[in-house]
């Protein structure tokens, strides 16, 4: 099995240094509207695709059912990819203390934090990697709360068969509307299924109408909620999916390999997937493609693009920009 193909693929965004056109980033793209239906799609969108760290609010989700006792910052950090701050730390520590455990019973790899004052701290005082520190610590210390609550065993979590990841699969199929086509194993460890970018977005359409929405799914708002109010723990202070979620009051997410999602508290979304794995153009893409069909402000992305483009240097000096592909100019 495999995901789309560059002949399937779509021109999402360009890369013009000195007028040049340098990098091409082609990819795929789908947008639900409010009423969950497709809106507009470039590219491939029925192909599977793995999801990667977008998967995570569905996996908190599922801790969060299966009785993990969290809370505020702790929901958000359970569905984060977070940089290793101090604070980001402390708050999945708390996690794994109330559960009666510690950052030895994670299973997720070891890594230093990218935050920069938590890794200088590390190499000052002569400390390694840490599993703690590794982004996906916060889902894997509400695995094992969930799995301390119903006295589940916490030494097979990651497995495919165990009741939690069987849980995950339920409420990924739930959200997304659509079968799981494969299972494949995460860069952290846990189990990730594929499907389609369709199916992602309309799992984020679900999940960013329930932000402080008393109507939906009470897990789901929970989640949903944290994630709005705790935007610092989804990734860090300044990074693009913090500064989406602060300044559009939506639930935005990365996943590795050039995925991004987000969802509207109307219930609109977008799910993007770069081919070539690269992060660059996808907070681009996503926003243009919900601005273009009216679900957030217009005005409201281009002052918020520029704090969150990676900017086009030469000799420290801007020379170029990311810009949309030809996807765009049939719109």
């Amino acid at each position: 099995m495999q995901t789309f193909s560059w002949e399937n693929a779509a021109e999402l965004a360009l890369v013009e240094r000195s007028g040049f056109v340098e990098s091409r980033h082609i990819g795929a793209a789908a947008v639900v509207s409010p009423d969950g239906e497709i809106a507009h799609t470039v590219g491939d969108t029925d192909a599977p695709i793995f999801p990667r760290s977008t998967l995570k609010p569905f996996q908190a989700i599922a801790s969060l059912k299966a009785g993990a006792p969290l809370r505020g910052a702790e929901v958000a950090i359970a569905a984060g990819s977070h940089e290793g701050s101090f604070e980001q730390i402390q708050v999945v520590a708390d996690i794994l203390q109330n559960a009666g455990l510690s950052p030895r019973d994670l299973q997720c790899p070891e890594a230093f934090p990218k935050d920069e004052r938590a890794h200088s701290y590390l190499l000052s005082h002569d400390m390694g990697k840490q599993r703690i520190a590794f982004n996906c610590s916060g889902k894997h210390a509400a695995f094992l709360a969930a799995c301390v609550h119903n006295e589940w065993d916490t030494g097979t979590y990651l497995d495919p068969e165990h009741p939690l990841q069987r849980l995950v699969m339920e409420i990924v199929e739930e959200f997304t509307g659509e079968p799981v086509q494969t299972i494949g194993v995460d860069g952290c460890g846990a189990p990730v299924p594929a499907f389609s970018l369709n199916g992602l977005a309309r799992a984020y359409g679900t999940l960013g109408e329930a932000i402080r929405n008393i109507k939906a799914d009470a897990r789901t708002a929970t989640l949903a909620t944290a994630m709005a109010d705790y935007p610092e723990m989804v990734q860090n202070h300044g990074k693009p999916n913090t500064l989406v979620m602060e300044q559009l009051d939506v639930i935005a997410k990365f996943g590795a390999e050039g995925v991004l999602a987000i969802g509207t508290r109307d219930g609109a979304a977008v799910a993007v997937k770069s081919l070539d794995g690269s992060f660059r153009a996808v907070t681009l893409v996503a926003l243009t493609l919900l601005a273009r069909q009216g679900y957030i402000a217009q005005d409201s992305v281009e002052a918020l693009l520029p704090r969150v483009l990676q900017p086009i240097t030469g000799g420290g000096k801007p020379v170029g920009q990311v810009r949309l592909g030809s996807a765009f100019e049939e719109d």
